[in-house]
């Protein structure tokens, strides 16, 4: 029996195995932010040690910096300490920290595949659950928790217990207006927000192959909205040519080790998993959910659920997430007007997200009744959009196109959704409060949010492009 692409990176990071418990696993990448490291550092602190290894840890800033006028002073307190503790830190443990002001800075899971930090065959982890982004590269990336933050800054290793397997196929060719987000939106509304916990995923199928390694992103990056452990893609022609000539990708004779080592990285032919699903690309249309939680979507031509449609147990939390979003079983939510546009976030605030929203938004403008916020994930991304002209474009539909950070993803920075305004979000959660105290999250792909900007409603793109 063959390995899975999991079983060959699993085995080669296996530092030791106690037996019927965990592994001890070995970290080639860690990244950190401030929000889950100080009390980390706390523990390294109180216990005399130092960082293992730290030219293999990975700091920026991106959950509580603003994204407006960065060079002043951060005006929430609990936000300006959480920054300026994460400088300590890195500063006090010899940690390169890609802070405001600094032409790395960005969200995390943006900056580690832009700079070429991440690589195929890795294991890497982060205090933050949207780790699974890097598994895009044909990795095993994974969020930790506070605790295994500061076990991983002390040795370098993780205990973890070797989860299930499965394959999510897609295959075949996605129709108009349906892109990567419309794929693992669809895919979470199929099994449920928990259809996949206690497994690692790996997606293939050609609809997977086919797709930009942003897009792919974007796929892996939500992974653990379906309860997953991680997410995972088999890297390939599209992964190696993105990483070639990036900032920390291997140079010279370096690179044609790592090549040959990365084409050996898939799933061989008779490998097993615990799980298989397959999708048609073709059954895919523009999602958005309606809930408050990621499994709770619909294609755009949809309606919520009746209350015939759900389970008896499921009913009570059905109805009281409908109440918080004011909508009623069974109604279609196409044409319903809104407050916000946010396009940003570890999800979709890319180059390649912002060439999409871009080119569908030319030469037109937002609707009078939404403000629109487009936050690059990076600065390397922001200065690539204003070099490209993209700021432009924006800048003439009325759309404001902010400095990198997390942003309106998470109320957690300056930049929230009032109470009971509804906002088409291309972020990755929907929960209640998430975006902020009372706001009505509905998620969607960077186009159908271009599309709501632009009519000041849930719109089916395919009728605009």
């Amino acid at each position: 029996m063959g390995n899975t692409l999991f079983d060959k990176i699993w085995d080669r990071h296996v530092v030791k195995t106690i037996a019927g418990g965990p592994s001890v696993l070995y970290i080639d990448k860690h990244f950190i932010h401030e929000v889950t490291s100080p009390q980390a550092f706390k523990g390294l602190e109180q216990r005399g040690l130092k960082v293992f290894r730290p030219k293999q840890v990975v700091a920026t800033a991106d959950h509580n910096v603003p994204t407006l006028n960065q060079h002043l002073p951060i005006k929430e307190a609990l936000s300006r300490i959480q920054v300026e503790q994460l400088k300590k830190n890195c500063a006090e443990f010899g940690i390169e920290l890609y802070g405001l002001g600094h032409p790395y800075q960005g969200i995390v899971h943006v900056i580690g595949p832009e700079l070429g930090i991440t690589q195929p065959g890795m294991t890497i982890v982060c205090g933050d659950s949207h780790t699974s982004t890097h598994g895009a590269f044909g990795t095993i990336a994974f969020g930790i928790g506070t605790s295994e933050v500061e076990m991983v800054l002390a040795t370098q290793c993780l205990m973890q217990t070797r989860p299930k397997l499965m394959r999510i196929n897609v295959e075949g060719n996605l129709n108009k207006g349906v892109v990567s987000k419309d794929i693992i939106l669809y895919i979470i509304a199929q099994i449920s927000a928990s259809g996949a916990t206690g497994y690692a995923v790996e997606y293939a199928g050609s609809a997977i192959r086919n797709l930009s390694m942003e897009a792919r992103m974007t796929i892996c990056n939500m992974s653990i909205e379906m309860g997953a452990r991680c997410g995972m893609i088999a890297p390939d022609e599209t992964t190696v040519a993105y990483i070639k000539g990036r900032e920390f990708a291997p140079q010279g004779n370096a690179w044609e080790k790592a090549v040959s080592n990365w084409s050996t990285l898939y799933s061989d032919a008779d490998a097993v998993f615990d799980k298989e699903l397959h999708i048609k690309a073709e059954d895919i249309e523009p999602m958005i959910t309606y809930g408050t939680n990621p499994g709770m979507g619909i294609g755009i031509t949809g309606h919520v659920p009746a209350l015939s449609e759900i389970d008896e147990r499921e009913k009570p939390s059905f109805e009281k997430s409908l109440l918080y979003m004011g909508l009623n079983p069974g109604e279609h939510i196409k044409g319903r007007k809104v407050d916000y546009v946010f396009i940003g976030s570890c999800t979709n605030s890319r180059i390649e997200d912002l060439r999409m929203v871009a080119s569908f938004v030319k030469g037109k403008k937002k609707a009078g009744n939404v403000e629109v916020w487009v936050v690059p994930g990076s600065r390397q991304v922001e200065k690539q959009a204003i070099e490209e002209g993209i700021h432009k474009v924006f800048e003439d539909a009325g759309f404001i196109l902010r400095q990198p950070g997390c942003s309106a993803c998470l109320g957690m920075n300056e930049d929230k959704i009032p109470a009971g305004k509804y906002c088409i979000s291309t972020s990755n959660r929907n929960f209640e409060g998430r975006q902020g105290p009372g706001a009505r999250t509905l998620l969607v792909s960077p186009l159908t949010a271009a599309a709501a900007a632009v009519t000041g409603e849930i719109t089916d793109v395919r009728e605009l492009i």
